[in-house]
């Protein structure tokens, strides 16, 4: 029902989250006049300017101080969306924590989590909306056979007593403190989505909802699948951007309202409204795709473990390469770390072999694709009918063109960066701004007709592959073969089937899937993250290596002759010395050690403040205005703020962007400094006309 608002009527007070623009600087709930009290959650139409926008009623915070406004100045709430229950009080408290954590405004971060649609319609839209998803509720659950369960191993059932005493402890939380999150660190392979099953089995047994977060929408359906199949009689829903609006707010509501009792979906579930919560699972928690990227850039991986500790209940976060910040706290103890080091029926871990790629004879202008004992490895899996995946996690023909004769390579005119070749249709394209053009038939500056691709991505990698074996079946994943809908699923499909003999991919096909015919697996050219600037760039090769040699030998029986090749030109390199033996732990403790003595995380807290600008100069002098009123601050004795420097890739679509690096050694004094600096920053925003925009970034994953 929608209640408008009078001026004869007497009005209470409310506050209510809006999604402000951020030069505004309103970074808190705004005030309003009601008809009458509204409950904390409650969706209202409200006046913002000249716009009408929906917003969300919000609770009194304890405590809060300050001039109120005189009420003959506060606009009134337009309307009420009465057709839906408010949202809870703890969806509220994590709504805020999120945005005084990352430093957005409250209303921001209240309404880009929720469905897009529900901010467009009206009261009668709204109960329309819910009238549909009551019929679509109505429909009985389709009759299949109850699901096989495989038998445990000692490890799985070890691990699964473990959760159970946490979600039997959570039951009653007058007696026992939050359950501490649990990291369930396994080998690939070794049964982590069987345990996440039987978890989810047990707390929906209790009658609880559960949540499941995985890292990209390319694993939601097949994992999807599989909890469709063992929880036939329950009510599945999957939420991430890849959804119509229309479906993604009808799973919205039903979660919301209860009805939907388990609740799949990408980072931004990890805000979905559900009553009854019981138990949140992240599944490969240290993937990088779990933080923002842009406007409130949360983490949802931390996200959720401060939701669990909110409701008192479980959180399970499972990999076979845990990030180094949920490792260290399980070696401190504030996580339980459960452990199923074998894979599923006794299969072995594949052989990692390491091609020096330094004993191969030196010609000028040739470079080798595939090294001859690698070639000959593949053969002998096509020989045996056996599939191969050849990974290299960088999209198009070649990363540039570049002219023979005068030096030219294909820069973007908008951004420092090379635009990519893609042989397919002929184009040069950014991958930062999109710039596209068809590729010239000649030199641009000196006419000469001899411009050749200068490196190797998966599209002339699975060119060469079918020179170099023909009549192999080569099939390609990226994200340039799987733009149209439903092709990703025709091409996995197609892998399941056995009807592909070569897979060549990027990291899509690294992460995640149950490959159960491949038994080798190469990295053609993985060393460029070795010597990067970015301190996490080991951590994630040393990951994105682990997952890919995890998709050979998933099935028993093969495991045995199962490979994983890597051409390096450092074999030596410590980091693929924990590779050769699947050492995480080795790996984990060498990686600690260093970020200790260099105090990086986890050992210190970092923020970012970036700034985008129409100049480099403008954008420094920004952020060093910010620097120099940040460094006479009280708080700044306990923090370091850095020189500003450009980004990686300085300029995007004509825009100069810099950035600050801001270091703690405790998260209370990172915060506390950033609390004081805000509001000065909006000041200088207007003080220095030529910059775009700027931003904070509180625990970024790249420098």
């Amino acid at each position: 029902m929608t209640t408008t608002v009078t001026d004869t009527q007497v009005r209470v007070r409310v506050r209510v989250a809006v999604d402000a623009p951020q030069h505004s600087g309103l970074s808190e709930p705004l005030d309003y006049l009601s008809e009458r009290l509204l409950a904390p959650g409650t969706l209202v139409q409200v006046p913002l300017g000249k716009r009408e926008v929906t917003g969300v009623v919000w609770p009194h915070a304890e405590g809060a101080a300050g001039a109120e406004l005189d009420a003959s100045l506060l606009r009134p709430v337009s309307s009420v969306l009465d057709g839906l229950l408010p949202l809870s009080a703890s969806w509220c408290e994590l709504v805020s924590f999120a945005a005084h954590y990352y430093q957005r405004s409250v209303g921001e971060v209240a309404l880009s989590v929720l469905p897009p649609q529900l901010r467009l319609l009206d009261a009668a839209q709204l109960l329309a909306r819910l009238k549909r998803m009551t019929k679509w509720l109505a429909a009985p659950p389709e009759q299949v056979p109850e699901p096989m369960r495989p038998e445990l191993s000692g490890d799985q059932a070890e691990a699964l007593l473990q959760l159970d005493a946490a979600l039997a402890a959570a039951a009653h939380p007058e007696t026992a403190g939050p359950p501490a999150p649990v990291l369930l660190y396994g080998v690939t392979g070794s049964g982590k989505t069987e345990v996440y099953l039987r978890a989810a089995e047990h707390a929906l047994d209790r009658g609880q909802q559960v949540l499941v977060l995985v890292p990209e929408i390319n694993l939601t359906p097949q994992l999807e699948a599989r909890f469709n199949e063992r929880f036939a009689a329950h009510r599945i829903v999957s939420l991430h951007s890849g959804l119509t609006p229309a479906n993604r707010l009808r799973n919205w509501m039903a979660a919301h309202l209860g009805h939907a009792e388990l609740v799949l979906g990408t980072r931004l579930a990890v805000f979905a409204s559900m009553p009854r919560l019981g138990l949140i699972v992240v599944d490969e928690e240290h993937d990088p795709s779990y933080k923002q990227q842009e406007g409130a850039r949360y983490s949802a991986r931390d996200l959720a473990v401060y939701r669990a500790h909110q409701l008192r209940i479980p959180v399970l976060l499972g990999s076979a390469t845990p990030s180094l910040e949920s490792w260290q706290r399980a070696e401190e103890g504030r996580y339980q770390r459960l452990s199923l080091p074998r894979r599923i029926g006794g299969g072995a871990l594949p052989r990692v072999r390491l091609f020096d790629m330094n004993t191969l004879p030196r010609a000028k202008g040739v470079t080798t694709v595939i090294s001859p004992p690698l070639l000959d490895a593949l053969r002998e899996r096509l020989e045996r009918g056996e599939q191969s995946l050849v990974f290299l996690n960088r999209r198009g023909y070649a990363p540039v063109l570049h002219c023979t004769e005068c030096g030219w390579k294909s820069g973007c005119a908008h951004c420092s960066a090379w635009r990519v070749f893609h042989k397919l249709d002929r184009t040069l394209r950014c991958h930062h701004c999109g710039f596209t053009e068809r590729v010239p038939r000649a030199c641009p500056d000196c006419g000469n007709q001899d411009i050749a691709p200068l490196g190797r991505g998966t599209e002339r990698l699975e060119e060469q592959m079918a020179e170099l074996l023909p009549g192999a079946r080569v099939a390609r994943i990226d994200a340039d073969s799987t733009k149209l809908k439903g092709a990703l699923e025709t091409q996995l499909n197609a892998v399941h089937a056995g009807e592909v003999d070569v897979l060549v991919g990027t990291q899509m096909v690294a992460k995640g899937h149950d490959f159960r015919r491949i038994t080798l697996v190469a990295a053609v050219n993985p060393d460029g993250a070795l010597f990067t600037s970015d301190f996490r760039a080991p951590e994630r090769l040393f990951a994105l290596m682990m997952q890919a040699a995890g998709r050979a030998g998933r099935d028993a029986e093969a495991a045995a002759r199962s490979e994983m090749w890597v051409q390096t030109w450092h074999p030596l390199h410590p980091l693929y010395q924990s590779l050769r033996t699947h050492d995480y732990a080795a790996f984990a403790t060498s990686q600690l050690a260093e970020r200790r003595m260099a105090g990086l995380p986890p050992f210190a807290h970092l923020a970012l403040l970036r700034a985008d600008a129409r100049t480099p100069e403008l954008a420094k002098a920004f952020l060093q205005a910010a620097a120099d009123w940040a460094a006479a601050m009280p708080e700044a004795r306990q923090v370091t703020l850095y020189p500003p420097v450009p980004m990686s890739v300085a300029r995007v679509a004509n825009v100069e962007r810099m950035q600050m690096l801001v270091e703690a050694a405790s998260r209370g004094a990172l915060q506390r400094l950033l609390w004081h600096w805000l509001p000065e920053l909006h000041a200088l925003k207007r003080e220095h006309k030529g910059v775009l925009r700027w931003a904070v970034d509180v625990d970024p994953l790249a420098i």
